[in-house]
C-alpha cells in the first residue's frame, strides 16, 4: 500500500481498474481515472509478483474510512484475494483508530461484502451507470 500516485503500486493499480472497470465493464475513462487518485491510498494484492486485486482508500472527515475501486482481475477472481486485501485494510482501518468503514458496492456484490461483515444502508444509487449500495462496516466482536 501507499500513498498517491508516486509509488510503486500505482501503476498496478491503475492497470487492474482499466482492465475490470474500463475494458469489461464499460466504464468511461474519465469516470474512473476521476483525477481524485493523488490524494488516496492505494492498496495492491501480489500473486508470484503480479498484480491482481486493488482497492483505493479516501480518508473522510471525523475519522471515516471509504474503501473505493475494489477489483481484481478476471483469471484471479473467486480465489478470495480481494476478501484478503478486505480484510487487510480493515485490519489497518482498526489499528488507525478510524471509527467509521464505508464503501459504496456494485449490487451483485452485495453478498461478498457482507461476508466480510458490511451491511448495506440507505438506498441504491447509480454510478457510472452502475447500480449501487452504501455499505458500512459492523465491527466484529
Amino acid at each position: 500500500m501507499a500513498w498517491g500516485k508516486l509509488n510503486p503500486c500505482y501503476q498496478d493499480a491503475i492497470a487492474i481498474r482499466k482492465a475490470v472497470f474500463i475494458n469489461e465493464e464499460g466504464i468511461d475513462p474519465k469516470d474512473e481515472l476521476d483525477g481524485t487518485d493523488e490524494d488516496k491510498m492505494h492498496y495492491v494484492g501480489y500473486v508470484d509478483d503480479e498484480p491482481v486485486t486493488t482497492a483505493r482508500i479516501d480518508m473522510l472527515a471525523g475519522n471515516r474510512v471509504k474503501i473505493e475501486r475494489v477489483a481484481t482481475v478476471a483469471e484471479a477472481r473467486k480465489q478470495g484475494y480481494a476478501g484478503q486485501l478486505i480484510k487487510q485494510i480493515i485490519g489497518d482501518a482498526q489499528r488507525s483508530d478510524v471509527a467509521h468503514i464505508q464503501l459504496d458496492a456494485q449490487l451483485p456484490a452485495i453478498p461478498f461484502y457482507q461476508e466480510l461483515g458490511f451491511a448495506p444502508v440507505g438506498e441504491t444509487f447509480t454510478e457510472a451507470g452502475i447500480e449501487h449500495r452504501t455499505m458500512e462496516y459492523q465491527a466484529q466482536a
